[in-house]
């Protein structure tokens, strides 16, 4: 018969996040958003809804997006995790990230990292994407400020700019 706190016995896992591994200690409940943001520092991924609904904690596991907010972070054991924070090489901008800017795709900021996670899996998957392709991966992200087309716009130029 196994004690009744086995189950809460922290699980050690191996992560590649954002190009670097990591070894970490975590609890059954623990989820992998917690993990990022209170044991890695990574603070892009944000909390909304906590209940996968909203977007804004979405990262890629294994290039495909994912809402952190609600994966446990022992079912991530093996993957590679990669946060907006790892989008940005040596300090410059990915064309989409640029896009952003240029077609100011961000007002509060709340919701851009998981957009801008959802939209680089699309555009990794799909080179051409048409906008009906860009709204529906981004069905799953709330965004109460720009209104969504700004957004729209900057994926489809970011796209151009990618295929050509």
């Amino acid at each position: 018969m196994m004690p009744a706190n086995a189950s809460e016995q922290p699980v050690t896992i191996r992560l590649a996040v954002n190009g670097r591994t990591h070894l970490l200690d975590v609890s059954a409940g623990e989820t992998l958003l917690a993990t990022l943001r209170n044991r890695l520092g990574l603070t892009g991924p944000k909390e909304g809804c906590a209940e996968g609904e909203c977007g804004a904690c979405t990262v890629l596991v294994d290039g495909g997006p994912a809402a952190s907010c609600i994966l446990a972070a022992g079912s991530v054991n093996g993957c590679t995790i990669r946060t907006v924070e790892g989008l940005a090489g040596a300090g410059e901008l990915t064309p989409l990230q640029q896009a952003f800017v240029k077609h100011t795709a961000v007002q509060c900021g709340y919701c851009t990292p998981g957009v801008l996670m959802v939209l680089t899996a699309l555009l990794a998957e799909v080179t051409q994407p048409t906008e009906d392709d860009v709204r529906r991966a981004l069905a799953g992200n709330i965004c109460r400020c720009t209104g969504y087309q700004q957004i729209v716009d900057a994926a489809l130029e970011a796209a151009a700019g990618v295929s050509s």
